[in-house]
């Protein structure tokens, strides 16, 4: 039998929200990307949920683009929500902001929302598109489902993460290595939300960071893409000291830095869908 895969082993990563703060700007970028595209909410106050809030910056943005709202964030890890809390309260223009703990997978609205928000999470959920039906179903008529995905599997980032936990030395504690892709291409994300019902504005875009530091890429994978792997290895520090230099040196040669800073290839998809009746 092929030992389980990381994630399935661990169950919830440990995250760090600090590690994942370590590059906030470019995290956000696409959010306000994805922000830019929403149309006009049905509503002058309204409901918004933000599935995957992380440690609430996520959150506090979108009170800054609808302060009238009244927002709730939702996150499966309590490390992220005891920082999230710190956004917690009313807002400028009348609205509040309060997080709460969800599974994403099983999350469904207990009221009619205008604006349900994710921002890099639904990755986390399998099957996410199978929620689709539920959470439009919640939505005012023109109501909105927006969210961005990361869309970088193939790069090599990912790839030579999932080789190294398959080698020799490491395919006992951390699996098989068995490539997956968490997500959906664009026109399967258009098509699901279409047969819904929705009008659809699906896209995707390939920023290039420029990111500096000592071992820049290995810092960034280290506040997402590896949490399973390091909280699948805690607490033995030796072999997550092991596996750190192992993937360091193939990310040096990957992703080498250049006079101005190690360029980052990072696609992203982006879909948002609004209810038509």
């Amino acid at each position: 039998m092929e030992p389980a895969d990381p994630i399935r082993r661990t169950g919830v990563p440990a995250w760090d929200p600090a590690q994942y703060r370590s590059h906030a700007g470019h995290r956000l970028r696409p959010l306000h990307d994805l922000l830019a595209r929403v149309p006009p909410l049905p509503s002058p106050r309204p409901r918004i949920a933000d599935l995957g809030c992380g440690p609430g910056e996520p959150t506090a943005l979108l009170a800054e683009h609808w302060p009238a709202a009244r927002i709730t964030g939702y996150d499966l890890s309590e490390a992220m929500l005891a920082e999230a809390r710190a956004h917690a309260g009313p807002t400028s223009g009348g609205g509040a902001v309060d997080f709460a703990r969800a599974d994403l997978a099983a999350w469904r609205p207990g009221e009619p929302h205008d604006l349900i928000v994710s921002n890099a999470a639904l990755h986390w959920c399998p099957g996410h598109i199978t929620r689709f039906p539920d959470w439009i179903a919640a939505l005012r008529p023109t109501g909105v489902l927006a969210f961005q995905v990361p869309g970088n599997f193939a790069a090599p980032g990912h790839t030579l993460l999932t080789d190294l936990c398959a080698s020799p030395r490491w395919r006992d504690r951390l699996g098989a290595g068995t490539r997956r892709t968490p997500v959906a291409e664009p026109a399967e994300y258009a098509e699901a939300l279409a047969a819904l019902g929705c009008g659809t504005d699906v896209w995707e875009t390939t920023y290039v960071h420029v990111l500096t530091g000592r071992d820049p890429v290995l810092e960034w994978m280290k506040g997402t893409a590896l949490r399973p792997v390091l909280t699948a290895l805690d607490p033995d520090t030796a072999a997550r000291e092991a596996f750190l230099a192992e993937y360091r040196d193939l990310l040096r040669e990957a992703y080498p830095p250049g006079p101005h800073g190690t360029l980052f290839p990072f696609r992203r998809i982006f879909a948002v869908a609004v209810r038509r009746t």
